[in-house]
């Protein structure tokens, strides 16, 4: 098996989106472009990633959302040395019908109470609904191993939540530990990296901007106690 030295996920540049919710009313959340600013940030996401990949080939796979292929093509890799694939289980969250600004406001509040991997957004998907597809991902990822000349490094071009996903499936991460994390910033990406023992590290964590709580472990009875 021919596994890559490096798995890179990289969230999209700022969008339209990040800056102003209200264009959701006019714009489906897949044909939001990025801005000005998001477009620097790729350029320049683009030049470290450059040096990191050097001469050797890459292979790509690419969220279908305009915001995630206008991050690719600005990251400048070379077309030569790079096979790309669209990829639609890296795609962003469904957070269902975003025409309606108060109905969307009501709904974040109900997942910060609930629980982001488990509150479904109505008319669309939960974080467990995310975290099953990306693990449907993973499992055609591995067989591609197979490959004797598969490339040294994998560069997946997605979201920030389906990047956290995607971590917590392959490190086995608690739901709680997964709740704990914030997604990264735009354009900024992590790295799994194989180690001498034959395992990935991931480069640099997630921020974290609360402790995980995990439920408590039953107390277990004995006969004699009852």
């Amino acid at each position: 098996m021919a596994r890559p030295q490096r798995i890179v996920l990289i969230r999209h540049g700022e969008s339209e989106g990040n800056v102003d919710d209200t264009v959701y009313e006019r714009e489906p959340d897949h044909a939001l472009a990025l801005t000005p600013r998001g477009q620097r940030q790729a350029v320049e996401a683009g030049i470290e990633l450059r040096g990191t990949f050097g001469d050797e080939p890459i292979s790509a796979y690419v969220s279908p959302y305009r915001r995630t292929h206008e991050t690719f093509h600005l990251l400048g890799l070379d077309p030569s040395r790079t096979r790309v694939r669209e990829e639609p289980r890296l795609r962003e969250q469904d957070w269902g019908n975003w025409q309606d600004r108060e109905d969307v406001r009501k709904q974040k509040a109900y997942r910060d109470a609930y629980g982001h991997f488990f509150y479904r957004f109505a008319q669309g998907e939960s974080g467990a609904d995310v975290y099953d597809r990306v693990g449907a991902f993973l499992e055609s990822l591995w067989r591609s191993f197979e490959d004797p000349d598969h490339p040294r490094n994998v560069l997946l071009v997605t979201h920030g939540l389906t990047m956290r996903l995607f971590c917590m499936r392959w490190f086995h991460w608690s739901v709680a530990e997964f709740e704990s994390l914030s997604n990264p910033g735009n354009a900024e990406y992590r790295t799994l990296l194989l180690g001498d023992d034959g395992r990935y590290r991931l480069d640099r964590p997630f921020e974290r901007w609360c402790t995980p709580e995990p439920y408590p472990l039953p107390v277990r009875v004995r006969c004699d106690d009852r």
